[in-house]
């Protein structure tokens, strides 16, 4: 694993070379939908892959960031759009082998929206 050798991908997952810059803001956060606003800030037409990521909570014992969602946004300059994204409840759920199903934990979970990994201005938190 890249972080056991404290070394830094040169480019997170999710980067996008891009002659547009995006904005986000207005977060809403649910266990079932995330919804924010995108927005171009350049002066060049461009497309963004808008991502979602969540940390599930500590009892799962899982990587701090899970990638659950993301679109491609198109966008003039200038212009703005709000993105609703239905998130599959698999994936902020774990395996469990007993069960020999997927569980839902009860916890806190950690939402993350931005265009890379890395880059992830939007957050909020959800208790289930």
């Amino acid at each position: 694993m890249v972080r056991r050798r404290n070394k830094e991908p040169l480019f997170p997952f999710g980067f996008g070379l891009s002659y547009a810059t995006f904005a986000y803001s207005g977060l809403k956060a649910g266990t079932d939908s995330v919804s924010f606003t995108i927005r171009n800030t350049g002066k060049r037409a461009g497309a963004e892959i808008a991502q979602v990521y969540v940390g599930l909570p500590p009892a799962a014992q899982e990587p701090p960031k899970r990638l659950v969602a993301w679109e491609k946004v198109e966008l003039k300059p200038g212009e703005t759009r709000t993105v609703t994204l239905k998130l599959e409840p698999k994936l902020l759920s774990i395996f469990n082998e007993q069960k020999d199903d997927w569980e839902f934990l009860p916890g806190q979970y950690k939402f993350f929206v931005g265009g890379s990994s890395r880059s992830t201005p939007l957050t909020a938190s959800v208790t289930k």
